[in-house]
C-alpha cells in the first residue's frame, strides 16, 4: 500500500495529538483523579498508535504501545499519577517528538528506545504488582448460573457496575468460543466487539485489544457488558455470529459492602463518573432518543468541512500575487492622477476597494492565534520548575492574540529565553522569597494583546528585579561606559552581545546568549523589546511587533533627491524644524519639544545622503519601546499603504532599512528600520 500521500496528514495530525497530550498530561498531573481526562489521553495515544502503524512507522507504534500500558494502569485503577510517573510519560512524548521530527525532514538518524521502553515496562510492572496485593473481588451470579466471575475486577469496576444497577441496566459475563477452524482470530474477535458495544457498552475484557490484535489469545473470549438487553438476546446476537461455537452469557451481580468501606465506596462512586456510562445510555431502545439522535445528526452534518487544511506555500502564494496586485493598483492611481480621467478614476476606486477586501481576508488568512506558540510553555515552566526546585504559577493572557504566521514563527525562541530567564534569574528559591515575605509560590505571567497596529507581549514575574549596581559593575568590567546612563538604560544593558550576569553557567541560563538572541530575533522582525525592573518587586519584559511584515501604512518623505518610507506604526507626530529649538546636551543635539528633550538624528548624515536645498523642513518624532528620537527628513510626500519586499543578499547588510518597495510611479523606495537608528 502506498501510504505516501497520507504523509502530510500522518505528520501534521501526530504533532498536532503529542500537543494534545502535553496539555491533556499536565492537566492531569494537577487533577490525578480525573477518569475523563484518562480516557481522553488513552484515546489520543491509541491514535497515534494506530496512525504509526499504518504507515509503517514501527518505532513509533512500539514506544507508543507502551505508552498505552501504562494510561491503562491508569484507566483501571492499578497506578497513581506521581511527579515521576509523568515525568517517564513526558519523556515518552519528547522521544516521540524527535522521531516524527526526523521523520519530517527525511533524517535516518535511529533514535534510541530502549531506556524509555525499559522505563515504561517498569512503570507498567509496578502497577501489576501493586494491583496484585488489592484483594480480589468475588462476583455472585445473579441467577446461580455461573458462580464466580473469572475477571478481575478493581474499584474502578465495581463503582461502574453499581452505578449501573442503579440506572437499572444489566450487568453480564459472556464467554465466547471460538472454532478450532477459525483462520483469523483477530478480525473475527474484532466482529464480536463492535456486535456487542453496538449493543451495550464493555467494561472488561480478556484478552485485551492488544492482545487482540496481535492474536496472542487461545479461542476463548471473556467480557463484561452493561447493556438494556436480556441475556437471551445477547446470547442470540453472539450464535448468531460465524465461527462461535458457544456463548454463555450470565447476569453478575456484586455485593459492595463486603469489599470496601462505606466511607470508600462513596469516594469511588463519586469519582467514577465515567464515559462508560455516558456511552451506555444512547443504547436504551427508547423512542425517546430517536428526536436526540436525529438532532445530533444534523448538528454534525452542519459542522462537517467547515474548515480545510491548505499548503503554507499556497498562501504565501497567494499573498505574493495580492502584494502584487496592490502594487499595480497604486500604480493606476498615478497614472489616472496624470491623465485626469473621471471615468477611469470611478472605475479604479471599485478595483480598490475590491483589493482592499482581498488583501484583507488574505491578511486574515495569514493570521494564527499565539495559542499555537503559547502551548507549549505550561510544560516548559513545569520541567523548568522541578529542575530548580522552585514552585511556580504560570498564568497565560490573552493566547487568542492574532499575528502573521510570519512573526508567529520567529518569537517562539524569544519567548522561551525570556521565560527561561524569569524562572531562573526572577524567581527567587522558596527560602529567598520566605525570607523576603512573599508567597512561596513564584508567579510567571505570559500576556498579550492587540494595541493598535501592533501586538504586545509581556513576560512578568514576581522575582528579585534587575539589580542595577550588579549590572553596572559587569558592564564597567566588560568597558561599557555608563556615564549619563539612566538606572532603566542600565538594566537594558542586559540585552548586549555576552552580557550575563550570572556566575554559574547553567543549562537553564547564564551563557550571556539569552537575551542577546531575543534582541536580535525581534529587532528582525521590526519589533522592539524593553525591560522594566523593580528590585525585590520583579521585572516584565515588553514585546511589541508589527501585526504583519508584508502590507504596511507608511509615511513617504525626502531627503535630498532619494524618496523613502517610515512606517507609520512607528510615528506619533511630526512637527516643523525650527532652528531655534535645537540645542546641544553631552556633544549631541537634541529638539525641544513641549517642555521633552528628544534625540534629534540627522538622517541625511545617518544615512550619507546629500541634504536638499528646501526651506522648509519636518521634525517625525517616532517612539520605539519607552525611547523617543526626532528624525529630520526635507519634506513630506504622503501617507501611502505599501508592500515590504525583501532586499535579497547583495543589500542585506544594510541595518538601517527593512526592505524595498514599489511606489506608484515604478520607483524602487527603500522602508527605514526605525529601531535599528537607535
Amino acid at each position: 500500500m502506498d501510504t505516501s500521500q497520507y504523509m502530510t496528514m500522518f505528520l501534521e495530525e501526530s504533532l498536532d495529538n503529542l500537543q494534545t497530550l502535553n496539555e491533556s498530561l499536565l492537566d492531569l498531573e494537577q487533577n490525578p483523579d480525573d477518569t475523563d481526562k484518562v480516557n481522553a489521553i488513552f484515546r489520543v495515544a491509541h491514535t497515534i498508535k494506530g496512525m504509526a502503524a499504518t504507515m509503517g512507522f514501527t518505532n513509533v507504534a512500539e514506544l507508543t504501545h507502551k505508552m498505552e500500558d501504562v494510561l491503562a494502569k491508569f484507566r483501571d485503577g492499578e497506578l497513581k499519577v506521581t511527579q515521576k510517573v509523568v515525568t517517564v510519560l513526558f519523556d515518552c512524548l519528547d522521544t516521540l517528538e524527535k522521531m516524527i521530527d526526523n521523520i519530517q525532514s527525511g533524517v535516518d538518524d535511529k533514535i534510541d528506545i530502549e531506556s524509555i521502553i525499559n522505563s515504561l515496562e517498569n512503570i507498567a510492572l509496578e502497577g501489576k504488582t501493586d494491583n496484585n496485593e488489592e484483594p480480589l473481588v468475588e462476583i455472585q451470579d445473579k441467577e446461580e448460573q455461573s458462580g464466580d466471575c473469572e475477571l478481575k475486577l478493581n474499584e474502578y469496576d465495581i463503582s461502574v457496575i453499581k452505578q449501573a444497577k442503579e440506572k437499572s441496566f444489566n450487568v453480564m459475563e459472556i464467554k465466547v468460543y471460538l472454532s478450532e477452524n477459525t483462520l483469523l482470530k483477530s478480525a473475527r474477535a474484532f466482529l464480536i466487539v463492535k456486535d456487542l458495544e453496538d449493543h451495550g457498552e464493555i467494561l472488561k475484557s480478556e484478552p485485551s485489544t492488544e492482545e487482540i490484535e496481535n492474536e496472542d489469545f487461545d479461542l476463548k473470549l471473556s467480557f463484561i457488558l452493561i447493556t438494556n438487553d436480556t441475556v437471551d438476546e445477547i446470547i442470540d446476537l453472539v450464535n448468531g455470529i460465524s465461527e462461535v461455537v458457544k456463548a454463555e452469557v450470565s447476569m453478575i451481580e456484586i455485593n459492595i459492602d463486603e469489599i470496601t468501606p462505606k466511607e470508600v465506596q462513596e469516594k469511588v462512586i463519586e469519582d467514577s463518573k465515567t464515559t462508560a456510562l455516558k456511552e451506555a445510555e444512547v443504547h436504551k431502545p427508547a423512542a425517546e432518543n430517536k428526536v436526540n439522535k436525529s438532532n445530533a445528526v444534523k448538528k454534525e452534518s452542519k459542522k462537517a468541512h467547515q474548515s480545510v487544511r491548505v499548503d503554507l506555500v499556497r498562501i504565501d502564494n497567494l499573498m505574493n500575487m495580492v502584494s502584487e496586485l496592490v502594487i499595480y493598483r497604486t500604480r493606476l492611481e498615478q497614472i489616472v492622477i496624470d491623465h485626469k480621467s473621471q471615468e477611469l478614476n470611478e472605475t479604479l476606486e471599485q478595483v480598490g476597494r475590491t483589493t482592499s477586501d482581498l488583501q484583507d481576508l488574505v491578511m486574515k488568512i495569514r493570521m494564527l492565534p499565539l495559542d499555537t506558540v503559547f502551548n507549549r510553555f505550561p510544560r516548559m515552566i513545569r520541567d523548568v520548575s522541578i529542575e530548580l526546585d522552585k514552585e511556580i504559577n504560570f498564568i497565560i493572557e490573552g493566547a487568542e492574540t492574532e499575528l502573521d504566521r510570519t512573526v508567529i514563527d520567529e518569537i517562539g525562541e524569544p519567548l522561551i529565553h525570556l521565560l527561561r530567564n524569569a524562572a531562573d534569574h526572577g524567581v527567587e528559591s522558596k527560602e529567598e522569597r520566605i525570607a523576603a515575605g512573599k508567597n512561596p509560590v513564584g508567579t510567571v505571567k505570559l500576556v498579550a494583546y492587540q494595541e493598535g497596529t501592533k501586538a504586545l507581549i509581556k513576560v512578568i514575574d514576581d522575582g528579585a528585579g534587575i539589580d542595577v549596581a550588579r549590572v553596572k559593575a559587569k558592564a564597567e568590567q566588560k568597558g561599557i561606559n555608563t556615564d549619563g546612563l539612566s538606572d532603566n538604560d542600565i538594566k537594558n544593558l542586559i540585552f548586549a552581545q555576552g552580557f550575563s550576569t550570572n556566575e554559574v553557567v547553567t543549562d537553564i541560563s547564564g551563557r550571556g546568549v539569552g537575551m542577546d538572541v531575543v534582541k536580535t530575533k525581534i529587532s528582525a522582525l521590526g519589533g522592539t523589546v524593553d525591560l522594566f525592573s523593580k528590585q525585590g518587586e520583579g521585572s516584565t519584559f515588553v514585546i511589541k511587533l508589527p501585526l504583519t511584515l508584508q502590507i504596511i501604512q507608511a509615511l513617504l518623505v525626502k531627503i535630498g533627491e532619494e524618496t523613502l518610507a517610515i512606517s507609520l506604526g512607528f510615528i506619533d507626530r511630526v512637527i516643523d524644524y525650527k532652528e531655534e529649538n535645537i540645542k546641544t546636551s553631552n556633544g549631541k543635539e537634541v529638539i525641544i519639544y513641549r517642555d521633552n528633550v528628544i534625540p534629534l538624528v540627522r538622517l541625511n548624515e545617518t544615512l550619507d545622503i546629500e541634504a536638499g536645498e528646501t526651506e522648509k523642513k519636518f521634525v517625525i518624532i517616532v517612539n520605539v519601546g519607552d525611547k523617543t528620537i526626532g528624525l529630520l527628513v526635507d519634506s513630506l510626500l504622503g501617507q501611502q499603504e505599501i508592500v515590504i519586499k525583501p532586499l535579497g543578499e547583495t543589500l542585506k547588510g544594510l541595518d538601517q532599512y527593512i526592505g524595498a518597495t514599489i511606489l506608484g510611479n515604478g520607483l524602487v523606495t527603500l522602508i527605514l528600520d526605525v529601531g535599528a537608528l537607535l
